[in-house]
């Protein structure tokens, strides 16, 4: 059995293949690359031979083939209105290689976001609609395989807190008994990512006299310290730098918060899970390693699980495509009830919306 997972981040679209469990397709590209000619990316995959693939879903749809899409469906993955798209890369990508699987009747399966499933109490949702993208889901189903494995126990013993910081983004989500119960997404985090601004106080976006997609792409750590958004390696060799030394607290001094109202949430975390763009850095991974087991007392581990080069999100959308198609991670799918999501990122939303 093939299967495709297909991480659509702010940086780069990265492609992971299975077959039969195993790893046979690792590929990465710039997301301005899958802008420009998405049909790029969509050669290497059907190229691949996939008996199902998860496609790139955004803010995420409750379980949903790419034939049963409706332009709702399409705006709600990316929640940009049409004449915004243009300015985000990532986004343009998203929509165009969508466009192009669907032209050609590939098997594409899109799949929810964290506010989707049934396993997170509806009162954790309202007036949210960013608990955590699909890839951020995807990144916990990962974690949920990933413990169960290292410690030798069922998906229904499994718990942490999984601190996912990206490039863009950064993301807490909490796993119990083996489920997601709640997520903190990037566009809520309490405190910056390296590049969102992280949650946007109220005052701040009315002041702005108008909020653009834009917006949801600056304000970070980098911006912060250099005002431009440099490579991540370059930020972290400049920490003797007090506005990169001050950007950085101001990261983890978000880490702390997000974490311990997660391990707040799930009562009894096992440890914590660090993954991410930034964490593949050995000096901040280190740090931020050192700060939890101090305020925490929990293990501190580096998520794993299917190794490659590709992120994480890919990786767990893999499993998930293979858990989907009837494969070994198929108990793995069933636990975490990803075919029982429903509804839209939007219905918990209590305040007027201009859609």
């Amino acid at each position: 059995m093939r299967v495709i997972g297909v991480d659509p981040g702010t940086k780069s679209f990265d492609v992971i293949g299975l077959e039969d469990g195993r790893i046979k397709l690792d590929l990465t590209f710039p997301s301005e690359v899958v802008a420009e000619a998405p049909e790029k990316i969509v050669k290497a995959i059907e190229d691949f031979n996939a008996d199902l693939i998860i496609g790139p879903s955004g803010y995420g749809v409750p379980l949903k083939h790419i034939s049963e899409l409706t332009d709702r469906d399409r705006f709600e993955m990316t929640l940009v209105r049409e004449e915004e798209m243009k300015e985000i890369p990532v986004l343009i990508g998203l929509q165009k290689m969508v466009s192009e699987m669907a032209e050609k009747g590939m098997n594409v399966w899109f799949i929810p976001g964290v506010i989707h499933l049934p396993t997170v109490p509806e009162w954790r949702k309202y007036n949210k609609v960013d608990m955590g993208t699909a890839d951020k889901m995807a990144i916990t189903v990962l974690g949920i395989y990933d413990q169960a494995k290292r410690l030798g126990i069922e998906y229904s013993e499994v718990s942490f807190v999984l601190l996912e910081v990206g490039f863009g983004y950064n993301y807490a989500g909490a796993v119990k008994g083996g489920k997601i119960v709640d997520g903190i997404g990037g566009t809520i985090f309490p405190g910056p990512a390296y590049v969102n601004s992280g949650a946007l106080d109220g005052e701040v976006a009315y002041l702005m006299g108008g909020v653009k997609k834009w917006h949801l792409f600056w304000g970070g750590a980098t911006v912060i310290a250099a005002n431009e958004i440099l490579p991540p390696e370059e930020f972290a060799k400049r920490l003797d730098e007090e506005p990169f030394a001050k950007a950085w607290e101001a990261m983890k001094d978000g880490f702390l918060k997000a974490v311990a109202s997660e391990l707040a949430v799930v009562g009894n975390a096992k440890e914590i899970i660090l993954s991410g763009r930034l964490m593949r850095i050995d000096e901040l991974r280190k740090d931020v390693e050192d700060l939890f087991e101090e305020c925490f007392g929990l293990p501190v581990v580096k998520q794993r699980g299917l190794e490659g080069r590709a992120k994480e999100a890919a990786r767990g959308s893999a499993i998930i495509a293979d858990g989907l198609a009837g494969g070994q991670f198929k108990d793995l799918v069933e636990h975490v009830e990803i075919r029982k999501a429903r509804g839209s990122v939007l219905d918990y939303v209590k305040l007027p919306l201009q859609l």
